[in-house]
């Protein structure tokens, strides 16, 4: 099943993975809405087949309303790659309830919210793929980040609860886990982990390419990849899965 003239929604599409899947899209020939807080950042990224929308996933409203009117422009969505998110860890006794709540809110409640609108109109086809950014957080715990580890374990279990609903019908959902790549999270959190921890930033960043297992960093690129087979011919029984990119074993 070709992918190009199809319509794509990918959140968090401006910067890191998300960019690089709307790029591999993109260069199949689908029509890509990129979305992301800010409008400025999607703009300056948005190379043919790339359109920018705001939006913010925390927010219902602007969720449907982004939405519907990308359906409008572009057809109805028939890939939904659900990767808006945010990381950063925090040891229990230092969060707060609003630190967690907004990181619920963008890690789940805005991957429910899109999901729910982009099958609104997929219903409406014959064929359809979701994807969502989880982490290898999702499949373990992470230590010192609780909250990040809590939102990505939710967003593969709504992953598999939606494959077992759609079980036999046209459209898959799947869950990407990535180990650490080499994005503005990564640079912000090496940032984060200096200061913390009193230590320069290489050793920090350090602390990061040690987790994952070949001891490099992923490139986003390698994720994009991974997409595009989960979109491409002779996918339509990868369904339910969580794909973990860490170079080597979780």
């Amino acid at each position: 099943m070709s992918i190009s003239e199809k319509h794509a929604i990918v959140t968090g599409g401006g910067t890191g993975i998300g960019l690089a899947i709307a790029r591999a899209l993109a260069a199949e020939g689908a029509k890509v809405t990129i979305t992301g807080r800010r409008q400025a950042v999607l703009e300056e990224v948005a190379t043919e087949g790339l359109y920018p929308a705001a939006m913010d996933v925390r927010d219902e409203a602007d969720v449907c309303a982004t939405i519907a009117a990308a359906v409008e422009a572009r057809g109805p969505v028939q890939i939904c790659v659900a990767n808006a998110g945010i990381a950063e860890g925090k040891s229990l006794h230092k969060m707060s309830l609003e630190f967690w709540r907004n990181m619920m809110a963008t890690n789940l409640d805005g991957a429910f919210l899109t999901i729910r609108e982009c099958m609104k109109s997929m219903h409406d086809t014959d064929w359809g793929r979701v994807l969502t950014v989880s982490s290898v957080a999702g499949v373990r715990g992470l230590k010192g980040a609780p909250c990040y580890t809590a939102s990505k374990h939710g967003l593969i279990g709504l992953t598999r609860s939606l494959s077992e609903d759609y079980l036999g019908s046209a459209f898959t959902f799947n869950a990407i886990c990535p180990g650490y790549v080499d994005t503005p999270i990564v640079e912000r959190n090496t940032v984060s982990i200096s200061e913390r921890a009193g230590i320069d930033a290489q050793p920090a960043l350090q602390t990061m390419v040690r987790s994952n297992r070949h001891k490099r960093l992923l490139e986003p690129e390698e994720i994009a990849a991974a997409a595009l087979w989960l979109c491409g011919p002779g996918s339509h029984s990868i369904n339910g899965q969580t794909i973990e990119i860490a170079g080597g074993q979780v």
